[in-house]
């Protein structure tokens, strides 16, 4: 099981991560301080080419393609994984629409594929129903920790990303603790670095137990 921290250009969070025991992921082109594991495209302004040049420059382990919203996109996006599995060792397709998955192929140019399952949030999420992502490797795309490690019991998750933590230490000084978002707000001139910190540290260990 993976867990990747998923941000581009703060090297300080990036670093509190991965000494945390994530793996680094970004969305690219983007700016990167370290080894990235896992790459994610920019689904709002899909550009298919500065993407797979940025797949060839940092060699991510797994990287999405273009997310599948429509069935008039199936030959793009399987485009799309086929070019990137050149690049990469997983490639991660993100369905969005109800029967998408039953057109997919398990393996593209030689690699595997892997669903991404894009948690549902005030933000974003999918309405795959959970029963179609059944008998797949799935990644979790976003989400709070405690929806995430809840998918488990549904799921066959092989991985996760997510900047739950960042967004709760930057914007409100709070941590991830038992399981829940603490009341409780850090002060001082690193406070989100500190809530942060603890968060990351009680994410992983919660994921492990």
């Amino acid at each position: 099981m993976d867990l990747i921290y998923c941000a581009s250009g703060n090297k300080r969070f990036a670093q509190i991560a991965i000494d945390a025991g994530f793996l680094y992921g970004a969305q690219l082109p983007g700016t990167i301080y370290h080894p990235i594991f896992f790459a994610d495209q920019n689904w709002k302004k899909p550009n298919r080419e500065r993407y797979m040049l940025a797949l060839k420059q940092h060699k991510p382990n797994m990287a999405t393609v273009l997310d599948l919203e429509r069935p008039d996109q199936l030959d793009d996006v399987l485009a799309w994984a086929e070019e990137a599995a050149a690049l990469v060792e997983v490639v991660l397709i993100v369905p969005k629409y109800s029967g998408a998955i039953d057109q997919l192929p398990r393996s593209i140019g030689g690699r595997a594929i892997r669903l991404g399952y894009s948690v549902p949030t005030r933000y974003a999420g999918t309405e795959v129903p959970l029963w179609e992502f059944g008998g797949w490797p799935v990644h979790l795309l976003g989400g709070n920790p405690q929806n995430q490690m809840a998918l488990r019991a549904y799921l066959d998750v092989h991985s996760a990303d997510g900047n739950a933590a960042h967004r709760a230490a930057c914007e409100w000084c709070i941590a991830w603790e038992k399981g829940r978002w603490s009341k409780t707000k850090f002060y001082g001139i690193d406070a989100m670095y500190v809530a942060f910190d603890i968060s990351c540290r009680n994410i992983m260990t919660a994921w492990n137990t």
